[in-house]
């Protein structure tokens, strides 16, 4: 599935390139990134932090390509048309969206250092890639 079959099938929207709004993306995210690695915050504000710095840099990559979708799965599905991240990545960011979904809705709460790790590492993979991103 490409791109503009997800717009055809009402899963993405086509919307031009916001240099403001990618930039403002890029920026909240490293700034999250960032303070995600700060051992002093509980695994819970480390992960939320990691995990949002992620999901605004797909954004921001998508927003780059010029699509816009409201559903955080897609965004992190879409990182295989926008980005070049190994699949091994995507697959990180796709396993912390369901943990994440798992804390929030249902309570299941679960420590784990080393998704954690994981998530921080393909996560500055993928702010550096956005970082080269010219709009």
């Amino acid at each position: 599935m490409t791109l503009e079959n997800l717009v055809k099938i009402n899963q993405l929207k086509s919307e031009p390139p916001d240099k403001r709004e990618f930039d403002g993306l890029a920026m909240a995210a490293a700034d999250r990134l960032f303070d995600s690695q700060v051992e002093a915050l509980s695994f819970s504000s480390r992960f939320d932090l990691a995990y949002n710095a992620a999901h605004g840099l797909a954004l921001a990559a998508l927003r780059a390509s010029g699509y816009r979708s409201d559903k955080r799965y897609l965004v992190f599905q879409c990182l295989a048309y926008t980005t070049n991240l190994s699949k091994t990545q995507i697959r990180i960011f796709s396993r912390c969206h369901e943990k994440r979904n798992l804390a929030e809705y249902e309570g299941q709460y679960e420590i784990d250092e080393q998704l954690l790790s994981e998530l921080i590492l393909s996560t500055k993979a993928l702010l550096e890639y956005v970082k080269e991103i010219k709009l």
